[in-house]
């Protein structure tokens, strides 16, 4: 499953986002790749010491997205992507391969106008593909303005576009974690609200990574593949 974080907007959580659900999922017992889209590649220098067993490739271009992704799907279980703030033609190409695009924004007017814009380059992957990627939006950085919260989510049932119902708080865990190399899960009990809030989000948005029965199945292919080679 190649999964596309995307905003054509910077500064809206995309690399927390992907950054955690590629270490999340990797250890729930899946193989993943995190695919850095970005040139800031903030998503992959922190992974890379947070969960360094997680696959990281680094895609520079368009056309390095359509070529590699790909290859990358052979792979792993997962691809988790994280688009560019800005280079649409690179978000675009994710777009083309991804199965699940996720969306994250902030809860304001600003980001209700600009989802319309990012809207736009899912439904022209849907028809090129006719039918893929699904989509989803994630309210990210939500503080306690409801009114504002409101607005994005009348603004994504005007664009047709469901809106997760789990949604990431203005919480200082985020931003903490990768400067300390770490998950919010692994960080310390204060912050369990936070490790709780993104395990429920992540459940919510792919909930068969999260069968025992998978990843069970997973567990014990790794375990004989590495017996093989003793």
């Amino acid at each position: 499953m190649i999964i596309a974080v995307v905003n054509s907007k910077g500064g809206v959580g995309k690399s927390t986002l992907a950054g955690s659900l590629a270490a999340w999922l990797h250890e729930l017992g899946h193989r993943v790749v995190l695919a850095d889209c970005d040139s800031q590649n903030s998503s992959s220098e922190w992974i890379a010491e947070a969960s360094p067993h997680v696959k990281i490739v680094r895609y520079e271009t368009p056309d390095a997205v359509l070529e590699g992704l790909p290859q990358q799907r052979k792979e792993a279980d997962y691809i988790v992507c994280d688009g560019p703030g800005s280079q649409t033609e690179t978000s675009r190409a994710l777009l083309l391969w991804a199965d699940l695009a996720i969306i994250p924004c902030k809860a304001s007017m600003f980001e209700a106008r600009a989802l319309a814009k990012n809207t736009a380059f899912v439904r022209q992957a849907q028809t090129i593909r006719k039918g893929p990627p699904l989509a989803v939006a994630v309210l990210s950085m939500v503080g306690k303005d409801f009114r504002l919260t409101k607005d994005m989510r009348d603004a994504a049932d005007a664009l047709k576009l469901p809106l997760a119902t789990t949604h990431i708080t203005l919480r200082q865990a985020y931003a903490d974690a990768p400067g300390q190399s770490t998950l919010v899960w692994r960080m310390s009990s204060r912050e369990k609200e936070a490790a709780k809030e993104i395990d429920t989000l992540f459940r919510e948005l792919i909930p068969e990574a999260a069968n025992t029965n998978v990843v069970g199945a997973t567990r014990a292919k790794a375990k004989l593949r590495a017996n093989s080679k003793r």
